[in-house]
């Protein structure tokens, strides 16, 4: 972020959010359709729910898959118009595919 390279905060972002959503775990609807407002808890921490903790190999598949849905995405992207769009992608992709080659194997 201090560097301001616009494709690596991206790329980074959006991957820490993928990660954070699955780590998430389901939560039952039928409980929650089941509760009165009135019967709910209040307080701090009470929507916290435990979290799965991902291996670090479903952590590279996860980064790897991103990787590859920029590169699909900017090879869809063919009108002229869409070359910014088009290198960013890429570019974003390259910092997700670094950090991968950097990672050891799982």
């Amino acid at each position: 972020m201090r560097a301001r390279d616009k494709a690596s905060v991206s790329a980074l972002r959006a991957t820490l959010a993928t990660l954070d959503n699955a780590e998430a775990v389901p939560v039952d609807e039928s409980a929650l359709r089941g509760s009165a407002v009135e019967h709910s808890p209040v307080g701090v921490g009470v929507t916290e729910g435990a979290r799965c903790e991902l291996s670090e190999r479903e952590v590279r598949e996860i980064v790897r898959a991103e990787a590859t849905e920029r590169l699909e995405v900017a090879a869809q992207l063919t009108a002229p118009a869409h070359a910014d769009r088009v290198a960013q992608l890429r570019a974003e992709a390259a910092v997700l595919l670094r950090f991968l080659d950097g990672a050891s194997p799982a």
